[in-house]
């Protein structure tokens, strides 16, 4: 038998759509067979995880299971055949022996046991071989920084060899679970068939490294750049952009390049580039050389701090 899957996230009863996504991804990143190589044990956690996940992340079928028309499978519930389908009988004849014409000894109300028990096992066989709706299936997918960023379509080969083109959208985080309807495991008797869920794993990237909406990016400058104040080109998610250094920049001098981090996706506005200038000397140069051995300029110390601290 399947888990609660409010237990299996950790999340309390009334828990918000927020909530349980928050717990989701937690879950789901720390069980994750990618990154548990070989822990049967985080493997099958996963699987709990990502099964209580389907049922509480879909208001429809979080409120069936809470008002138990489905189990922690998402599998349909057996209703129970309760007192009341015999309560409409005469009053004294829903417990009363009779006989003749109303059921014979034995009777029940005017059935007999033998009908009664054919007609519990009917239901349930009827039950049982009705339209099911077919099971969700968990797979993983790779994706490069600017894919995540920009948006792109990766192909997903599937266990028995067949392919699904799965569209990310720009935006998409680490962990973010994609949703492809209808193309999980097929239903039982003409049921619709499940959904596949796809995580999203994102690769690291050279140079940006992200913060929810914002990016940010060590860039090396020369001297002469940082000393004078000149345009530079800068790398951005969406291509290069020109920026102008501040005269007087130093190493750890951060710029703002406004709306160049994630693009707008859903209720999500654009985010910012922030580049943190790093200075780089490059290959030795006499000319300068010869200007800082005849130039002794004001003292100044960069340690200075660093020296008077405790």
């Amino acid at each position: 038998m399947a888990d609660d899957p409010y237990k299996v996230l950790g999340v309390a009863k009334d828990a918000t759509e927020a909530q349980i996504r928050a717990a989701y991804r937690k879950l789901a990143k720390k069980h994750h067979p990618d990154l548990n190589p070989g822990n049967k044990t985080a493997e099958e956690q996963f699987k709990k995880v990502s099964a209580a996940n389907e049922i509480l992340s879909d208001a429809a079928k979080r409120a069936r299971y809470d008002a138990g028309e489905i189990d922690e499978t998402g599998a349909e519930k057996a209703p129970p055949r309760g007192y009341r389908e015999y309560a409409d009988a005469a009053p004294g004849a829903r417990y009363a022996y009779s006989g003749g014409e109303s059921g014979g000894p034995g009777g029940f109300g005017g059935e007999n046991f033998e009908d009664l028990f054919e007609n519990l096992f009917a239901d349930r066989a009827t039950r049982q071989s009705g339209p099911a709706r077919g099971r969700d299936a968990q797979y993983s997918l790779s994706a490069g920084f600017l894919d995540a960023i920009n948006g792109a379509t990766k192909r997903l080969t599937l266990p028995d060899g067949q392919t699904l083109d799965v569209k990310i959208p720009p935006g998409t985080a680490d962990g973010d679970v994609l949703r492809l309807r209808g193309r999980g495991s097929p239903g039982r008797n003409n049921g619709p068939a499940g959904d596949a869920l796809i995580e999203i794993r994102i690769a690291p990237h050279p140079f940006f490294t992200r913060d929810g909406q914002d990016i940010a990016l060590t860039l090396p400058v020369t001297l002469r750049e940082a000393v004078l104040g000149e345009k530079i080109s800068v790398p951005t998610p969406a291509g290069p952009v020109a920026m102008t250094v501040k005269a007087g920049a130093d190493t750890g001098t951060k710029m703002r390049l406004k709306g160049r981090g994630v693009p707008a996706h859903g209720q999500f506005p654009a985010g910012d580039l922030y580049v943190t200038l790093e200075i780089h000397l490059g290959p030795p140069d006499a000319a300068l050389e010869t200007f800082l051995r005849g130039n002794k300029g004001p003292k100044f110390d960069p340690r200075a701090a660093m020296e008077s601290a405790p």
